[in-house]
């Protein structure tokens, strides 16, 4: 009986112990805050009075806020005058967190307390969370606790809530953690989360932090074919709206024909409320600048464009003294007939096919005839910005624009056959026009016969007065002498 009396004191002993293990456990609550953001502590308890003390490593507690029936009272520790709670849920929250703000919390009811250790950790994004593509994102976590110093596993999510596998230059653990991702793009804008995580003592917490990366919706090279006489429009859409910049950033428009020199075309800006505004306008009668709207696009038209409308378009965005561009390459494609018009039974016409010059390499042109054979079928060499065909009879020629085995563009081009009154007519023309020449041709002949036979004319009179000077003074030299 001893034996199960002492054993049921010990059950007992035990149980009690277990209970006050755990209710210090739950009594004192682990807590990470982030700098300049807001941090809520919970006090558990109903009564009326409540009693807020800070206390940072041995020092003595200090009145943050005193709460009773119906009077606040706020102490001397640093936060006070950032602190406040509320009579029903009885919390304590700390607004513009500070990383000196981290110490042990204790919250009093009478006789019972419980106490929260708060850890503040400071986060600080190289730029400000402003990049532009191709730049480095560094983040520096500052981590400060009152006595217990956990040692942190830092998972770093994208804003597609992927785990990221950063750099990390500095780790002084416990204090502080250096990361570095490297080579941002436009599309890593966003929403990050970093996630800080304590087996002892067991804390994990989540910090957002906004990265935003400006740039294009579209980064690679775009290239755009058209025909001649045709309207385009060329467009560059900025995300700067969708990210929710609100830095300032300056543009330029340009325009580049081959190896000429670029021509600016527009200056544009972005305001503090997310607009563009075009600040300078080059003379171009070329081009029509549409006004610029809130789709935060900017755009230039071509009316009836021509093969001189051709070439490289760059789009450039000035941010933090470095710069990113988007460029769009214009090829402009043009079918002529030389001689125009229908085609004479029995004449020839060439068929011409240009794109404007440079032309990309993977680009060839290729005529063919709508129903034709093998035979009928011609394509322009590597680089060659044109290719020509002879026809002899009517149908219907179409020149296709290929990049690479895909068709870009297709122009055709009808031979029509011209009437057969319209074939004697240029028939007679074309016997009218020889007659015409013959007799022209016998008439310069004609004529030049008469001037030679005036020439030597001219030439007998001229000898015959010399003979007759030369006689006459002859005479009169005899008639001296007698």
């Amino acid at each position: 009986m001893e034996l199960c009396g002492t054993a049921a004191s010990s059950m007992r002993a035990v149980f009690v112990l277990l209970q006050l293990g755990l209710t210090h456990i739950m009594a004192h609550q682990q807590q990470i805050g982030v700098e300049g953001k807001e941090v809520i502590l919970n006090c558990k308890t109903h009564d009326k009075d409540v009693t807020w003390k800070y206390k940072y490593d041995t020092g003595s507690a200090i009145i943050i806020i005193q709460l009773s029936a119906r009077k606040v009272f706020k102490g001397r520790a640093p936060m006070s005058d950032r602190s406040e709670t509320n009579h029903n849920s009885k919390y304590l929250k700390v607004s513009n967190l500070r990383i000196s703000d981290a110490g042990t919390y204790i919250c009093e009811c009478g006789s019972n307390s419980n106490s929260i250790s708060l850890h503040v950790v400071k986060l600080t994004i190289s730029s400000n969370g402003h990049f532009l593509p191709g730049d480095d994102l560094e983040l520096t976590l500052m981590h400060n606790s009152h006595n217990s110093q956990p040692r942190f596993s830092i998972t770093l999510f994208n804003s597609h809530n992927s785990i990221v596998t950063p750099d990390v230059l500095q780790n002084e653990a416990p204090q502080k953690y250096v990361l570095k991702l490297k080579q941002l793009q436009p599309t890593d804008s966003g929403t990050w989360m970093c996630n800080m995580h304590s087996d002892s003592p067991s804390i994990s917490q989540n910090i957002s932090f906004n990265v935003k990366v400006l740039g294009f919706e579209k980064t690679h090279l775009e290239r755009m074919y058209a025909a001649v006489d045709s309207t385009v429009t060329l467009s560059w859409h900025l995300n700067f709206q969708k990210i929710g910049w609100k830095e300032f950033f300056t543009g330029q428009l340009n325009w580049k024909q081959g190896n000429a020199i670029t021509h600016e075309l527009l200056d544009f800006n972005a305001t503090a409320d997310g607009e563009l505004r075009e600040t300078k306008k080059r003379s171009q009668a070329l081009f029509e600048i549409p006004e610029m709207k809130r789709d935060s696009t900017v755009k230039v038209k071509l009316p009836k464009i021509q093969l001189r409308h051709s070439g490289e378009y760059t789009c450039q965005l000035l941010y933090n003294r470095r710069y990113i561009q988007s460029k769009t390459e214009l090829v402009v494609m043009r079918v002529s007939a030389n001689p125009p018009g229908p085609l004479p039974k029995g004449a020839e016409m060439t068929l011409l096919c240009q794109v404007s010059n440079p032309i990309p390499p993977n680009v060839h042109l290729l005529w063919e005839r709508v129903n034709g054979t093998q035979m009928d079928i011609k394509k322009s060499k590597q680089s060659e910005t044109e290719v020509e065909v002879k026809v002899t009879a009517a149908g219907m020629w179409n020149c296709h624009l290929m990049e690479d085995n895909n068709m870009k563009l297709s122009l055709n081009y009808t031979v029509e056959e011209a009437p057969t009154w319209m074939s004697y007519t240029v028939i007679g023309v074309i016997i009218g026009a020889g007659v015409l020449m013959f007799v022209l041709a016998c008439l310069g002949i004609m004529a030049g016969m008469s001037w030679q036979r005036r020439r030597q004319r001219a030439k007998r009179m001229a000898r015959a007065r010399q003979y007759l000077l030369e006689k006459k003074t002859c005479q009169c030299q005899h008639r001296m002498n007698k």
